[in-house]
């Protein structure tokens, strides 16, 4: 036998021992229990709202239904968690949600003192802050002794203390558990303004009655990598969660998008498209998935640009431009590690 007929049985016989493997524990339990607990935000315009009929709607929505797809080929089953931000991660620790798709940011100390890992990014956001328009402030450091509505067990409440310590200038800071608590303050005169993640600034703008006179101010204090959480020391999880993610950045990197997948699926004959949408199976093999999961998944909810689009584009009343969240091949920072 030549040395290329062994070599291909070696990798026939792993990828083969790959798709008999047994699963991680939240896998597994995710099965048995016929759907994905997916922990999400209590309500922030863009990411994760209940629309008119009480059906939730947001980039994160999305994401948790895009996983339910991969898992099971149905989006439906998925049952929302909505958490604070003070209450997130001991849910998740706990075991009440399987994953947190709920606009939270990577940190060092995040990573490596509660016992969860952030899997990848999927947007990329900063510090800001919203205030009226007719206070006509030009800069935040002009805002001395200002009252700021900020959210209780975020980032961004401590970006905002380090910030005015940083320039020596005094505010008060009022914290509020939920984002429509700090909203409602704003628009009632109890704060001058709220420091917040800029996206969820523009999505709590979009929402008041006059988003005309309200104005999020340009400069940027930090950065906000937004990213799934899942729990510490389940590895098939974690590759699961990673991977789905990266392959909704890959299709459209590799212009595949809901309306045509399933013709790309049947026609391409790139390797990287081939793979992706299960045309060769070894991507869904190595996760214990379906060959065709990815290609269920664009079907389902779309490539990155259109959950972008759909959720914070120019057509929606947030209308927040891309930036960092282009990809890199337009200047932006989406970059889909190889699917290979």
């Amino acid at each position: 036998m030549d040395l290329r007929r062994i070599m291909m049985g070696a990798a026939a016989a792993l990828l083969g021992g790959l798709g008999a493997a047994q699963a991680g524990p939240t896998l597994d339990g995710v099965r048995a229990r016929g759907q994905v607990n997916c922990g999400i935000h209590t309500g922030v315009a863009g990411f994760a709202l209940p629309d008119s009929r009480g059906t939730w709607q947001g980039m994160d929505v999305d994401l948790c239904r895009g996983l339910a797809v991969a898992i099971f080929n149905d989006a439906s089953k998925v049952r929302f968690v909505p958490l604070s931000s003070s209450t997130r991660f001991t849910a998740l620790g706990s075991g009440e949600v399987d994953v947190l798709f709920r606009t939270s940011t990577q940190t060092m100390l995040r990573d490596t003192t509660l016992g969860l890992r952030h899997v990848t990014t999927y947007f990329y956001d900063g510090h800001g802050f919203l205030v009226r328009g007719d206070l006509n402030v030009q800069r935040v450091r002009d805002m001395g002794g200002a009252t700021i509505c900020v959210l209780q067990g975020t980032t961004n409440e401590q970006v905002t203390a380090d910030y005015f310590r940083s320039v020596n200038v005094p505010f008060r800071p009022v914290v509020f558990e939920r984002t429509d608590q700090a909203a409602a303050a704003l628009q009632a005169g109890r704060c001058d303004a709220f420091g917040s993640d800029a996206s969820q600034l523009a999505a709590v703008r979009s929402t008041m009655p006059t988003p005309a006179q309200w104005t999020v101010l340009p400069e940027r204090f930090s950065k906000e990598p937004y990213g799934a959480y899942v729990r510490r020391g389940d590895e098939d999880w974690f590759e699961l969660v990673r991977w789905y993610t990266t392959a909704i950045i890959e299709a459209e990197e590799q212009g595949v998008t809901r309306a045509n997948a399933e013709e790309q699926r049947r026609t391409s004959t790139n390797p990287n498209t081939r793979r992706l949408l299960g045309a060769t199976p070894e991507l869904g093999q190595s996760l214990k998935l379906d060959p065709a999961w990815a290609l269920n998944v664009v079907r389902a909810i779309g490539n990155y640009g259109e959950l972008y689009d759909r959720h914070f584009g120019e057509a929606t009343p947030i209308g927040l431009p891309r930036g960092p969240n282009h990809l890199w091949t337009n200047g932006g920072l989406m970059y889909a590690l190889p699917m290979r």
